[in-house]
């Protein structure tokens, strides 16, 4: 059972994983060197614990505590407990979702181990938008996609609007790393997937075509600003496009993301 402990000062430093989360710069540092992340709100709290991330503590307002009773169950990490307004001079931010917690990292997986059993994959190139990496984690699990590979600029998937954009997707997905960027894509193929970059480039086919009978399926993803880069077009086996109108050449690389994984599911 978690150790109920109450607070009211907000400079008490056992609070210092909490403190000042909109400063990014402070936060990128901090998770870095400590090992942590944090995950903000009830249902997200649970599923990173039920997760296997182990919790370093707890911080939340009294009213709460029911809420997340079965979790703290679960563990003796220490629960900070203060009011909203206390909560809220730590944090910079008002914490409207009641609860937050700074959980332990894990090593990262090997891409071998990763890979193991999938099918559908999304490859992700430098996408460095938070909220970008969060919603495509959330389509991949919502429509049955097996795992995400990251290049090594990608944001971080465990960066708390990540993890709340995703709604915990990123504690069910398994994801990774890609240790070699330029060879990234060719291992792939050898290990027998068929990799379909979304580009506008000319060549490119609509994604219901690129994705017809294919049976391991790397989906690949480009940076918000220029898109997959020349040397990930050139070594995907297929590239593919979803059609638009209306003088739209393309849709946010959140949005584009959900529309293939949709199409994909159903090859």
């Amino acid at each position: 059972m978690a150790t109920m402990i109450e607070i009211s000062d907000p400079a008490d430093p056992r609070l210092a994983d909490y403190r000042d989360l909109r400063d990014v710069e402070l936060r990128k540092s901090l998770e870095s060197s400590e090992g942590l992340f944090l995950a903000e709100g009830e249902k997200v709290v649970r599923r990173a614990v039920a997760g296997g991330f182990e919790p370093r503590s707890f911080l939340m307002a009294p009213k709460w505590l029911d809420g997340l009773a079965d979790t703290l169950a679960t563990t003796d990490a220490p629960c900070y407990v203060m009011s909203e307004k206390a909560a809220e001079e730590v944090t910079g931010f008002h914490v409207h979702r009641g609860a937050l917690a700074s959980l332990k990292r894990r090593p990262l997986p090997s891409v071998d181990s990763v890979l193991e059993g999938a099918r559908s994959v999304l490859v992700l190139e430098d996408i460095v938008d938070h909220t970008n990496v969060g919603a495509i984690f959330r389509s991949g699990a919502a429509l049955g996609f097996d795992a995400v590979l990251l290049a090594p600029r990608c944001a971080d998937p465990l960066y708390r609007r990540s993890i709340k954009v995703a709604m915990g997707a990123v504690f069910a997905l398994p994801w990774t790393r890609l240790p070699d960027w330029y060879e990234a894509l060719p291992s792939l193929s050898a290990a027998g997937f068929t990799t379909v970059a979304l580009t506008l480039a000319d060549d490119a086919v609509d994604i219901e075509k690129a994705v017809e009978g294919v049976d391991k399926v790397a989906l690949v993803l480009g940076s918000e600003g220029h898109g997959i880069s020349p040397r990930w077009q050139q070594a995907s086996d297929r590239r593919a496009i979803i059609p638009m109108s209306a003088g739209i050449d393309s849709l946010n690389v959140a949005a584009a993301t959900a529309v293939a994984c949709y199409v994909t599911a159903r090859r």
